[in-house]
C-alpha cells in the first residue's frame, strides 16, 4: 500500500491533489521553483515534496511578487 502512496503523480493528479489548474503548476515549475522533475516530455512529482513546498510557502512567494509588479510606487 505505501508503493502506491509513494508514486510519481501527473499534472493532472498533483493539480487535482492541490485545487489548482495546469497552468497554475506549470507558472509555480518555472517561476517558483515547485519540486517536480521532467521524465521524458511530462513532469511527474511527488506529493510528499511538493506538500512540504506548499507548508514552507512556495506557492504563496509567487502570489506576494506579482502583487508587487501591480504596485503603484
Amino acid at each position: 500500500m505505501a508503493e502506491l502512496q509513494d508514486r510519481w503523480l501527473s499534472v493532472d493528479e498533483i493539480c487535482q491533489h492541490l485545487g489548482v489548474s495546469s497552468d497554475t503548476v506549470y507558472r509555480w515549475i518555472d517561476r517558483s521553483a515547485m519540486p517536480a522533475d521532467k521524465m521524458g516530455r511530462k513532469w511527474k512529482f511527488k506529493r510528499d515534496q511538493v506538500d512540504a513546498w506548499v507548508e514552507a510557502g512556495g506557492a504563496a512567494r509567487e502570489v506576494r511578487e506579482e502583487d508587487r509588479e501591480g504596485e503603484v510606487l
